[in-house]
């Protein structure tokens, strides 16, 4: 009887998260474009409604919610079900709508698309060979060997997004790193542009005199006929007609200039806002927030430098060793084990809150960037892709925030994977990306001043 209260209530809470990844795939990503294929959003809201059951289940393991084999059994459920989609389900479909919009193959669809999927399952598999990822016991149809390979390109994309957020968050939040931007630097820009378009328009309107006046010689329907007359009209021209493309080139390099200065003049307006924006409540309690982010950016690149050379994991949960840490320091009686428990509940849900919420927003912006009418539902099933392989790789290093007792059932649904490789893989990756970011936004910054005073 337990076990079908338990099961109604993970039923219930699938089904709240499929109606939220819907409306999500409605309201947020489709809300400019025609839905033509349900199946794409199907797939889209069912990996994020299973995704999310991880994260339930980890908060039910800190809070004892269900029975206990109840929960094994809907860890073991939910897994071979994201595993099932992630592997088989949305890269076949990604390669079915990707053959569906060349013509040429159209016909033979179902045979493209299974090509393609095969290909994906080589290069999937093959992945794994490179990295101690697996226990040699394990067979080659065992669910670790799929949760292994996943692991590594789920960890990968979350050390890269963790690493730039480091870096950009500080860079984006301080009022410190926003360029002194005034009237007078604004309409200097826009007076420059507006030379530029004049400019433009003057040497349209020579081309135009141009033509009409090659027009009225005769110069445009007086071309000889036949072969050798293409040949004539390729090795001589009419004076006219050179100085119509140099024209024509000046016109083609002063609109990509008018376009710079466009851009720039945006970034000006923008730079200005966030600058009086700074200056409000809001903005300063975001610079606050950027210098802690700073700090934290610091330290975690720190870490992750100390973690690679010393090839150190840790084996106790962060909130655990720093109550440990604290009370041992001042020296006061405290139960270490339940406010630990109570603390790494807090700590993981934030975790949890953060990470949906930020990778909802970065999913969005990059389908905005890059989808169009054609392509929109294989960018959408590559989002699915990615959001489910991310998810299942928190739930990989979210164990190590949580205290021994609430990890022995995620491990044993997880199987015995090398836990430590994963995370000596984030703090690699994610020093390379932190860096990379560093240097990225140092020269982005150092470079735009420069680009404004140029004359």
């Amino acid at each position: 009887m337990s076990f079908l209260i338990d099961s109604s209530i993970m039923i219930t809470s699938q089904i709240l998260f499929f109606g939220f990844g819907w409306l999500f795939f409605m309201r947020q990503l489709f809300k400019d474009y025609e839905v033509r294929q349900y199946v794409v959003q199907v797939i889209f809201s069912v990996t994020f409604a299973f995704s999310c059951t991880m994260f339930e289940l980890i908060i039910f393991e800190i809070l004892g919610v269900l029975n206990s084999s109840s929960r094994y059994f809907h860890w073991k459920m939910n897994l071979c079900v994201i595993l099932l989609i992630l592997v088989f389900m949305v890269p076949f479909y990604i390669g079915y709508f990707i053959v569906s919009n060349i013509r040429l193959l159209h016909k033979q669809r179902l045979l493209f698309s299974c090509l393609l999927w095969l290909t994906f399952m080589y290069f999937f598999w093959k992945l794994g060979d490179p990295f101690p990822i697996l226990s040699p016991k394990h067979g080659i149809l065992s669910i670790e060997q799929l949760i292994s390979r996943v692991g590594v390109i789920g960890v990968t994309l979350m050390a890269l997004l963790s690493g730039f957020g480091a870096v950009n968050c500080p860079y984006t939040y301080m009022s410190y790193f926003l360029r002194n931007v005034t009237d007078t630097d604004i309409l200097a820009l826009e007076r420059r542009l507006l030379q530029t378009m004049d400019m433009i328009i003057s040497k349209k309107k020579r081309m135009a005199m141009t033509r009409r006046t090659m027009f009225q010689k005769g110069e445009v329907h007086n071309k000889p006929s036949g072969f050798w007359g293409m040949i004539k009209s390729v090795t001589t021209s009419a004076p006219g007609s050179e100085n119509l493309t140099l024209i024509q080139q000046e016109v083609d390099a002063l609109e990509e200039l008018s376009r710079q200065l466009f851009l720039e003049t945006a970034d000006l307006y923008a730079t200005k806002e966030r600058i009086e924006y700074s200056k409000t409540f809001k903005g300063k309690y975001f610079n606050f927030l950027g210098y802690f982010f700073s700090i934290y950016c610091v330290w975690k690149i720190f870490m992750a430098t100390i973690n690679i050379v010393f090839d150190r994991v840790g084996k106790t949960d962060p909130v655990t060793r720093g109550i440990e840490i604290t009370v041992n320091y001042l020296g006061i009686q405290f139960d270490v084990k339940f406010w630990s428990q109570h603390i790494s509940f807090i700590l993981v849900g934030i975790i949890i809150v953060t990470s949906i919420r930020g990778l909802l927003i970065t999913l969005t912006k990059f389908f905005y960037a890059i989808s169009s009418s054609k392509s929109s539902n294989v960018i959408v099933l590559l989002l699915a892709q990615i959001m489910g392989m991310y998810f299942v790789s928190s739930v990989l290093l979210i164990r190590m925030s949580m205290p021994l007792e609430y990890r022995t059932i995620i491990t044993e649904v997880l199987g015995e994977l090398q836990f430590n490789f994963y995370h000596r893989w984030f703090d690699v990756i994610f020093l390379v990306s932190a860096l990379s970011s560093i240097l990225f936004l140092y020269l982005a910054h150092k470079q735009a001043p420069e680009k404004h005073m140029a004359p």
